[in-house]
């Protein structure tokens, strides 16, 4: 979800569920030794609770990130041991580091050392051709020993040569059932299952099997599949009834946004899936889309474009 689930993602995803965890892209920790912190770490108050994750595998510099999120109010720490870019694999970071747990347990260990804040691990289940169910659960197993107790684990292998991060989430097999019996194997451990679940009915199911569910894409392309969790899953309500609600409250964070200097698009970008499948959301996407009235628009933008969608 790199480039996708900032800031003004996560507080419109906000604006539709209470009770869902937020998650950052992934930020590296050398970009928070060396980079702008601010604009890496700053967020609205209405995500919580939202999780940092991060990338990365120099111990010190993971625990000094951490501290960071810790400073700026995350609720969790997240290491990133599921992505498969070359981008990625080439600073040591993302899913190659499951070759290597013991530098995870490491980087665990440090993290946890240095802050207060849970520290979790999200991972694949195997790597390349190796669908060995021993290699994930010795990962899990010399894991859990430096101290971490949630796994949110993509439930396909990550190649790391020869496909790209699109084809990592397509083409190596859903097993679903290698989550369910790590959940058999370490029954005191919380694991949250991701990869494939696209509608409630999915995520309700595996709850059966696992402590919890993590979607991303499908929520990013269709926001309104979050509007269901809380009723569906907590026997809550939901923050808004309509999606002209969630616009609503989107207005009123880009009139504060655009006051500080936050163009409109950097916040329109992320909306443009909230008709998805209804009458008038080609419309709603194309008028959100264009670059020429997005360059001078304020918030009016958003509810024109809500306008007319038939709903």
């Amino acid at each position: 979800m790199m480039d996708w689930t900032d800031r003004h993602c996560r507080f419109f995803f906000r604006s539709m569920s209470r009770r869902a965890r937020l998650y950052t892209e992934m930020i590296t920790a050398p970009a928070l030794v060396h980079g702008d912190v601010d604009r890496h770490l700053a967020f609205d108050p209405a995500e919580h609770p939202v999780a940092l994750q991060l990338g990365g595998s120099d111990t010190r510099e993971l625990a000094h990130a951490a501290r960071l999120g810790e400073r700026y109010g995350y609720d969790e720490i997240n290491l990133n041991c599921g992505c498969p870019s070359q981008r990625v694999q080439t600073g040591s970071f993302g899913a190659c580091l499951m070759a290597e747990p013991a530098l995870v347990a490491e980087c665990v260990r440090a993290m946890r050392d240095a802050v207060s804040l849970p520290v979790t691990v999200k991972h694949r289940i195997g790597l390349d051709a190796n669908e060995d169910y021993g290699f994930v659960r010795d990962f899990v197993g010399t894991i859990a020993q430096a101290g971490c107790d949630v796994f949110i684990v993509h439930a396909r292998n990550a190649v790391l040569k020869g496909l790209s991060p699109k084809e990592n989430r397509e083409i190596p097999p859903l097993r679903y059932e290698v989550v369910r019996r790590l959940k058999l194997d370490f029954p005191d451990l919380v694991f949250v299952l991701n990869g494939g679940l696209v509608d409630l009915d999915a995520i309700e199911r595996e709850l059966a099997f696992v402590d919890g569910v993590m979607i991303g894409r499908a929520a990013y392309h269709d926001p309104w599949l979050l509007s269901g969790v809380d009723a569906r899953l907590f026997g809550e309500a939901a923050p808004v009834a309509t999606r002209e609600a969630a616009i609503a409250a989107l207005v009123a964070y880009a009139e504060r946004e655009l006051a500080a200097g936050t163009p409109l698009r950097a916040i329109a970008r992320h909306v443009l899936g909230l008709y998805h499948g209804m009458a008038g959301g080609r419309r709603f996407r194309r008028i959100l889309s264009d670059a020429a009235r997005l360059h001078d628009a304020d918030v009016s933008l958003l509810t024109e474009a809500a306008a007319g969608t038939g709903l």
